[in-house]
């Protein structure tokens, strides 16, 4: 056996005393006084004043009755609605409900769960504000309940106007800092060749180019993929038809390209994947250089260690992200994931909003919750882990994708993210996914949301 020296049982002692006296980390505290949403941890929807009853609805900024007034009330709180003054937010038998603040019904004594969680519970009982239990087959009940701890009685205190941070200097900005702007169905613009049968080809989502789309800062690119006797084609819902369709390892190859002449930019690729994993591994051993630029996170330490810096991306050679909505337990049926030849599955990596703002003209739904909520899913947009903060994908469009209709919903992009989807998701977006991205200056959005971070 080997003898210490004093000298390392003297350091073994102090350590020891160190680790005795060593203060513990503060238990989170209950929020200070202010304006929240009351948002379940579990679906990252929020409590809302639905004529007396408290419903958990999809969260829309400053509608709906989602807003509520955290007060202090003795040794217990209040939840005033913004909407309905002298209104809180409190219960009726076993049911949440909107009653007078004034009730003995309205007080809640509010609990820290770990850093940024917290249990809503009667004073003096053991009966929390929960969710009510999911059903097989459907979605969790709109109508929250009353009743013991659990997962189901985990709420976020979102505020409504978080105190935001200055950006950090750019070499010092990790990827999940920053905000790209993203083009939806990016290869569905009638230049570089058709995308659907004749008719959808006359009301395109884009109309320039991936190389104009480059040139003009797009670093996002969304792309429908389906399978041919000539490999991953480009198209929208079916192939059938498309006149001069595009390979998608031909969009690929202008990426790898511009990002080797542009050694600082970083490329995103989101695919809607029709494709057998094989199919889309040759298409992208077609694309020279693909391996020099292919960043892994998966290889390198993120869900530990967090996001790496854009400078550390940048001097890896780490600056072209691809990303499949394809299910991983159909590949590994299938005998080959897509992760193996550096495909990320996005629902492992990134948070994102539904997709559909509504049709292409008349009201929008700005609305703000998954899109991938329902009753065979659950990932909320609020979803973190300990050491690693999904991306978050924003879409901002609307089902068909009329010019002048985009143009007017792109002027109103930074405000949607800011009122409605930062909030919902707590969370800054990180790529803000649009139609006909020439109209209506969303990168003036993205230059907005590129000016702070969130807490």
């Amino acid at each position: 056996m080997r003898l210490r020296t004093p000298h390392a049982l003297l350091a073994t002692a102090a350590a020891l005393a160190a680790a005795v006296v060593a203060p513990q980390p503060a238990a989170a505290a209950v929020p200070a006084p202010g304006t929240y949403y009351v948002q379940s941890a579990t679906t990252g929807l929020n409590a809302a004043d639905d004529g007396g009853a408290v419903e958990q609805h999809r969260p829309r900024g400053n509608e709906d009755r989602q807003q509520w007034q955290l007060k202090a009330n003795g040794s217990s709180y209040l939840l005033e609605s913004t909407d309905a003054p002298g209104t809180c937010l409190g219960r009726t038998g076993d049911q949440a409900a909107t009653v007078a603040c004034a009730s003995a019904d309205a007080p809640w004594e509010i609990t820290p769960l770990d850093a940024d969680r917290y249990t809503l519970r009667v004073p003096g009982t053991a009966r929390h504000l929960t969710v009510a239990p999911k059903p097989s087959g459907a979605d969790y009940p709109a109508r929250l309940a009353l009743a013991g701890a659990g997962e189901l009685a985990a709420w976020y205190l979102t505020p409504v106007a978080p105190v935001t941070g200055p950006m950090p200097p750019p070499d010092r900005r990790t990827l999940d800092q920053v905000t790209f702007l993203t083009t939806h169905n990016a290869y569905a613009n009638g230049v570089d060749g058709g995308f659907a049968p004749p008719f959808v080809n006359l009301v395109p989502n884009q109309t320039r180019g991936i190389q104009q789309q480059l040139a003009d800062g797009v670093r996002g690119f969304m792309m429908d993929i389906h399978q041919t006797p000539d490999g991953a084609i480009l198209c929208h819902n079916s192939c059938t038809l498309v006149s001069r369709p595009v390979a998608l390892w031909v969009d690929l190859q202008r990426m790898v390209d511009f990002l080797k002449a542009h050694p600082d930019q970083f490329v995103t690729v989101f695919l809607e994947d029709y494709v057998d994993p094989a199919v889309l591994r040759a298409e992208l051993a077609r694309v020279n250089g693909l391996s020099d630029v292919l960043y892994r996170p998966d290889l390198t330490g993120v869900r530990h260690s967090g996001w790496p810096t854009m400078t550390d991306l940048a001097a890896a050679g780490h600056r072209l992200l691809i990303l499949t909505d394809h299910s991983r337990s159909a590949d590994q049926a299938a005998g080959l994931t897509r992760d193996s030849f550096g495909v990320m599955y996005q629902r492992e990596w990134t948070v994102e909003n539904y997709w559909s703002m509504g049709s292409g003209v008349g009201t929008s739904d700005w609305s703000c919750y998954s899109r991938w909520y329902g009753p065979d899913t659950n990932i909320p947009l609020t979803r973190t882990e300990p050491a690693f903060r999904p991306l978050f994908v924003m879409n901002h469009f609307r089902d068909v994708p009329l010019a002048g209709t985009a143009g007017t919903d792109n002027t109103k992009l930074a405000d949607r993210a800011q009122r409605f989807c930062q909030p919902a998701a707590r969370k800054k977006p990180n790529f803000l996914a649009v139609d006909h991205y020439d109209r209506g200056n969303p990168a003036s959005a993205v230059t907005t949301l590129n000016a702070y971070t969130y807490p």
